[in-house]
């Protein structure tokens, strides 16, 4: 067994499911520690032993797998907190799975980034990297940026902050009618929360560059430039998801897989990836001479992704496909970065303009939820004209704007007459 040390901040299903599952299930570390602020997660794990269990969707039912040997300590207990600096300071890989980038130093003295700094100012690790798996194409400059603020000039240290592709869907079951029904295993005998992830497990990370390092976790795969495959992951596979979750949610339906049965709804979802995304993305990477950025690969991608976002077993719904409306239609995200791409390669967006309409629609449904101004409110999306189209969508985007937006703004106004045939149909 080789002599490396896991720490892991965030204890949800990306972290149990593919971060700490990949380091007990590799036999190259002598410990593997979680931070964890949620006591009862905490307790619960503990009282199990360091054992929990995660639930594995696959294309044909649920797997489930036994994880142990796995400390969680909460950094907000003096106790663990100095127990978890100490192992910070031995830690040889340490991945961070928060909700996103903002969370780095949320907490004061116990925010992520201060603790990695405190544990790297006293490293007695020959080397450490740190992947960080929030949804952001920059994650690992931010983190590195806010941990070198408070430590100095990292120069002096062996270690390297990797940013990660995650395409590994995943979700907490916390209702015990569908665990039972699902016939999930628990995180633990004593809780009522159940990890489920999908099976695919094509992991991309930035390449390690330190010399005589070798990571403990051998199965991710590491890529020289990650920049164009995080593109693909936010502009093909999120938006995507995206999409099928805003218009099924208008079209009446609860979960994912049942979108499957729905031949316009996937038709859409379809051309939107092959002949909007994909064929922008494929034009902008096609330098790489990677499979990915080929006709036939970025097709093989797709048609596999709508498998897997539809699989019943993984029973992802519509609700979290929807959730963060106002996040999702920002100028740069996934809907709106997406046509921005397409437009900058000369391809007409006019399905993703499809999904732009149907996230304004949801987020006019949930005005009060999303705190839209008083003269925003416009009820119901059919209500709209092009001048208030065009209010939702500057108030949506902050004040921010590109070459596109004018062109943004007329695809979607273009788009609402289609979606209404869509919607009603």
């Amino acid at each position: 067994m080789s002599e490396h040390t896991f720490v892991g901040f965030g204890f949800g299903p990306i972290q149990g499911g593919l971060f700490a599952k990949e380091a007990f299930q590799s036999g190259n570390f002598t410990r593997i520690v979680v931070a964890e602020v949620d006591r009862e997660l905490v307790n619960a794990v503990r009282a199990n032993k360091g054992t929990y269990y995660i639930n594995v969707a696959k294309s044909d039912g649920i797997k489930v797998i036994k994880v142990g040997n796995v400390v969680l300590l909460n950094p907000n207990v003096s106790e663990d907190k100095q127990t978890l600096l100490r192992v910070l300071a031995e830690s040889t890989e340490i991945a961070t799975c928060l909700p996103s980038v903002d969370f780095y130093e949320s907490g004061a003295e116990n925010s992520v980034a201060s603790l990695i700094a405190e544990g790297l100012k006293n490293s007695k690790a020959q080397a450490t990297i740190i992947y960080t798996a929030e949804n952001n194409n920059h994650a690992a400059q931010i983190l590195e940026r806010a941990v070198a603020a408070k430590i100095g000039s990292l120069s002096q240290k062996r270690v390297q902050f990797l940013n990660t592709v995650v395409g590994k869907m995943s979700r907490v079951v916390t209702t015990p009618a569908e665990i039972k029904k699902r016939k999930l295993k628990a995180i633990t005998p004593a809780m009522n929360r159940a990890f489920l992830v999908e099976e695919f497990n094509r992991i991309l990370v930035s390449r390690t560059q330190i010399a005589d390092f070798k990571p403990g976790i051998e199965v991710f795969i590491e890529k020289d430039d990650l920049l164009p495959f995080e593109e693909a992951k936010l502009f093909g596979h999120n938006a995507i998801h995206t999409l099928l979750g805003f218009i099924g949610e208008l079209r009446g339906a609860t979960s994912m897989s049942r979108l499957k049965k729905d031949k316009n709804i996937m038709q859409i979802a379809r051309s939107a990836f092959l002949n909007e995304s994909g064929a922008a993305l494929v034009k902008k990477h096609a330098r790489l001479g990677d499979d990915l950025f080929t006709e036939a690969g970025f097709r093989s991608y797709a048609e596999g992704l709508l498998e897997r976002m539809t699989n019943p077993y993984l029973g992802d719904t519509v609700e979290r496909a929807c959730r963060d409306v106002v996040r999702k239609l920002s100028i740069n995200d996934r809907i709106f970065g997406t046509m921005t791409l397409t437009l900058e390669h000369g391809i007409e967006p006019k399905n993703m303009a499809l999904a732009a309409m149907a996230g304004i629609a949801v987020l006019l449904k949930n005005a009060k939820e999303y705190n839209l101004p008083i003269n925003l409110c416009f009820g119901d999306w059919r209500k709209l004209d092009n001048d208030g189209i065009e209010k939702i969508l500057n108030w949506l985007w902050k004040g921010q704007t590109s070459t596109h937006s004018p062109q943004l703004i007329e695809y979607v106004r273009n788009a609402k007459e289609h979606f209404k045939n869509l919607i009603t149909n």
